[in-house]
């Protein structure tokens, strides 16, 4: 049974004095390059730094009294984890989270710093879910599930409730999409009273198990899972979630790693939002053209902002070479006085800036007298990284 507008309005108003209203911005550079109007739904600046919070405080809020005394447990690789902390610790309620082992250090500090015992289990969140579960059996706690069960989905669903409220002429939502919690969510909240509204959810293409699990007709795990959006790298739709989205949504779509990585390069220079890779997708979508044509007005949600600050530099480097401004050569030098000088120079006469050199005289298919020299400079775009490389073809550096 999908979720009614009584059970939307009812979970709002519960959350209204809790979650953060969070601000919707135009974005002019969105808009000039897509011929509408696009808006971004901030919920990188949700309590927390993410849209987590919304469902894990109404799930947990409703809990009895019995319920709470035995606390609750939860698995997550960040954003998850810190809403229950959050909201476990508003409520009073002991809580306790297991975390991939190779999450992100901040996000790790940051869910035990807002109160919750976290323990270090599996590679992957489904496999930290796997001692959750079994955490929850021994002991009672209550699990509090990333995204497959009701009150999660209905706590998202404020994002949905709140775009029409702000944005009331919207005519397409894009919304990154992991578990599916939140895209269920803003699709119930908005879909049924206004079917003209396109909702569309966007994955990760190195870890999109949703189109195969929709051609199906039933949740599929996906074959691969390896993306930098950690927040929306999820094997298994949920069960609640799935129901919602096929009836709902209108298309999934998935973007590649670059694309992330240049739409995050994007919030953060024009937007001026720190955004995590997960929370860019929606924008990933918009500047591909994985949409198709669109028009009117436009509100891609930026789902979360927590990123780890060496990931940020990793990202922002990725997105910079995507965008034609950061370009890594490897060149051939006489290995004589001058040599490196020379190559330096042509690169300054071509307007890149050079960023950092590595030579080595042992790399393989070296000349005599020659070294290999790797230089990596910024440049001013694609035209800008094809002049540049002619140059250095032409002078013999490149081979």
């Amino acid at each position: 049974m999908l979720l009614t507008p009584d059970e939307i309005g009812a979970a709002a108003t519960a959350l209204s004095g809790v979650m953060r209203r969070t601000p919707m911005v135009a974005s002019r550079v969105l808009s000039e390059r897509v011929g509408a109007d696009v808006w971004i739904k901030c919920e990188n600046l949700q309590r927390t730094g993410s849209f987590k919070p919304r469902g894990a405080y109404y799930r947990i809020s409703r809990l009895s009294e019995s319920q709470r005394r035995r606390g609750v447990v939860a698995a997550s690789a960040g954003n998850h984890a810190q809403g229950v902390a959050w909201s476990a610790a508003r409520l009073g309620i002991t809580a306790r989270v297991y975390m991939p082992v190779g999450a992100a250090l901040p996000k790790v500090v940051a869910t035990r710093a807002y109160g919750a015992q976290v323990e270090l289990a599996g590679a992957t969140v489904d496999e930290s879910l796997t001692y959750a579960k079994e955490y929850a059996d021994r002991t009672g706690a209550v699990l509090i599930h990333p995204f497959d069960h009701r009150d999660i989905v209905l706590g998202q669903a404020g994002v949905g409730v709140e775009i029409l409220e702000q944005l009331p002429d919207v005519t397409t939502v894009v919304v990154p999409l992991g578990g599916g919690g939140l895209l269920a969510g803003v699709a119930a909240a908005i879909k049924p009273d206004h079917p003209g509204i396109r909702i569309v959810g966007v994955q990760a293409r190195s870890a999109a198990a949703w189109p195969e699990s929709l051609r199906a007709g039933h949740p599929v795990a996906a074959r691969e899972m390896s993306t930098m959006a950690d927040g929306i790298a999820v094997a298994l739709p949920g069960e609640v979630p799935f129901a919602h989205i096929r009836e709902l949504v209108d298309d999934v779509v998935t973007v590649s790693e670059e694309s992330l990585a240049t739409a995050l390069l994007l919030m953060l220079e024009r937007a001026k939002l720190l955004v995590e890779p997960a929370g860019a997708a929606a924008v990933a979508a918009l500047m591909d053209g994985a949409l198709g044509d669109v028009a009117g007005q436009v509100c891609v949600v930026a789902s979360g902002g927590n990123i780890d600050p060496l990931v940020l530099s990793h990202v922002t480097t990725t997105g910079l070479s995507a965008a034609g401004r950061f370009l890594t050569i490897t060149a051939s030098v006489p290995d004589r006085p001058g040599g490196l000088i020379s190559l330096l120079e042509l690169l300054r006469e071509q307007g890149a800036s050079v960023v950092d050199v590595v030579h080595s005289r042992v790399a393989e298919g070296l000349s005599l007298g020659e070294v290999q020299v790797t230089v990596s400079a910024e440049t001013r775009g694609p035209d800008h990284q094809v002049a540049v490389r002619a140059a250095l073809s032409q002078a013999g550096f490149v081979r």
